[in-house]
């Protein structure tokens, strides 16, 4: 069986979102379930700072892209350029173009091995990566089944909370 690989499609300018839940109709519709796994909008969280207080907030990486899992095939290609909200794909002359195992790392499409942690409201963590790296914050609440945790530092004097997937911290 052939490998999936990852796949960049173009969207329109804000339609990320839009282009994506079209896209997963498309799939359930042709029932592609077997040939289109993940679709993603690459986010990132950042510390933004308005009227002097710091929030954080999840920001597009790479706004009008998708980013598809997915075994590609010529049959599959009409389904999804012609899909509302995605102009196409990435490559030349708009035939797909895979990226490489480098690309995928520094994207981080490819999820790590599951964490188990072993938390509880209450516990000292540190933050071991992301825009809060170094900072140690104590547990408000845990999501085990999908391995986050609700996380409060201490921020210039203020309590500022965030959402941390288990491979962001470590029990301080």
């Amino acid at each position: 069986m052939e490998q999936a690989k990852w796949y960049v499609l173009h969207t329109f300018s804000g339609y990320e979102n839009v282009a994506k839940e079209n896209l997963e109709t498309v799939r359930d519709k042709f029932n592609l379930q077997d040939r289109i796994f993940d679709i993603i909008i690459p986010m990132e969280e950042v510390l933004e700072e308005k009227n002097g207080k710091k929030k954080l907030v999840r920001r597009k990486v790479m706004p009008c892209y998708l980013i598809v899992k997915m075994i590609y095939g010529d049959d599959i290609w009409h389904n999804i350029t012609r899909t509302r909200g995605i102009t196409g794909f990435v490559g030349p002359k708009g035939r797909p173009l895979a990226l490489t195992e480098d690309e995928v790392r520094k994207l981080h499409l490819e999820q790590p091995a599951r964490v188990e942690l072993d938390l509880a409201a209450g516990d000292k963590v540190e933050i071991i990566d992301g825009p809060l790296d170094k900072f140690v914050g104590t547990v408000v609440s845990v999501d085990a089944e999908n391995g986050k945790a609700k996380v409060v530092v201490e921020m210039f004097g203020r309590d500022t909370e965030a959402t941390l997937d288990y491979s962001q911290i470590r029990k301080a």
